[in-house]
């Protein structure tokens, strides 16, 4: 009897075997989906979309980019996390990933449980936009104006949680007030409602705020760094205009589901490699002075030791602003 149960264990690792070499030796043999958690013309689906092609041609198949909004990526995330561990669903998200678990109560996946790592993707500075007829016309004319119309001035984000929501309570809590603000499901939308002048201010990444910003298409307040970027060298930082150690970088992260198996993982990792390297790639992120993450960082293990430091510098932060939803 027992040796009928081994040889049964026996056959059934042969067969696992097997079946993990196929897949290894045929993947990818059909399109994969790079699932975006916002929407279409958002930062994040900016620089999905920049590195999908170059990835598709190392991986010898098309790389399809889903755009699934929602409760701050959450949805998105969810989605992914359910997803068959095949290495035909990956997902790209900001550091959304780390302030989830501090923000949501009932968060339907753990960041840290749920997903394979795949690696880190690009570092992107944000800027301070105003409407393009918004009254103030540099940062001290801002500060008086916010401080004298509070109740009037609105800021949008996009979503409870999201980066351009965690850089506007920051500007508001370095300006001592509080402004209306107002969520979108992404920054696509936001950004859309300024142009039209619906809102007043948005904090927003340089994917997207760069050629709007060198159109005159908004005003600009600042930039987010430490120090002035190369490709808005005008541009002052908010803290070299007084608000000391304001900075913000929004660093993206590419996963899997958990369970995906490590040869696919390794091709994945391997076309991220290429695309961020890739000259036509490097150089529209340069023109919009994101950085391409290191390339030690650039890796599974590289992407969880961020993460779960991360999730340990925002938590007390989000918990100490008393920001929750549901």
């Amino acid at each position: 009897m027992m040796k009928q149960q081994l040889k049964s264990v026996l056959v059934g690792c042969l067969v696992a075997s097997s079946l993990g070499l196929a897949h290894a030796q045929t993947y990818p043999d059909r399109p994969i989906s790079l699932v975006v958690p916002f929407a279409a013309g958002g930062p994040t689906d900016v620089v999905a979309r920049m590195i999908a092609i170059p990835m598709g041609k190392s991986l010898g198949q098309t790389v399809l980019v889903e755009n699934t909004v929602g409760a701050g990526g959450t949805i998105a995330a969810q989605r992914v996390a359910r997803a068959a561990p095949n290495g035909y669903t990956i997902f790209i998200h900001h550091m959304g990933m780390a302030t989830a678990p501090a923000l949501y109560k009932n968060l339907n996946f753990d960041p840290l449980k749920d997903f394979e790592y795949i690696g880190q993707v690009v570092d992107v500075p944000m800027t301070l936009l105003a409407r393009k007829d918004f009254p103030a016309n540099n940062f001290k004319e801002l500060q008086a104006y916010v401080k004298a119309n509070k109740d009037k001035v609105s800021m949008a984000n996009a979503g409870l949680g999201a980066v351009s929501h965690l850089c506007g309570l920051l500007f508001m809590t370095a300006m001592d007030t509080t402004l209306n603000t107002i969520p979108y499901k992404g920054t696509g939308p936001a950004m859309n409602d300024l142009l039209g002048g619906q809102v007043d201010l948005l904090c927003d990444q340089t994917t997207q705020t760069v050629p709007l910003i060198k159109d005159a298409r908004v005003k600009v307040f600042g930039v987010t760094t430490l120090k002035r970027l190369d490709a808005l060298p005008n541009v002052p930082t908010l803290n070299e205009q007084g608000l000391k150690g304001f900075e913000v970088k929004v660093w993206h992260g590419m996963y899997a589901p958990k369970g995906t198996p490590a040869a696919a993982i390794e091709k994945i990792n391997a076309a991220l490699r290429v695309a961020l390297v890739d000259p036509m790639v490097t150089q529209r992120l340069k023109d919009l002075s994101s950085d391409v993450a290191p390339m030690d960082k650039v890796t599974p293990a590289g992407l969880k030791t961020h993460l779960e430091a991360e999730i340990l510098k925002w938590g007390p932060v989000i918990r100490k602003a008393g920001i929750y939803a549901d």
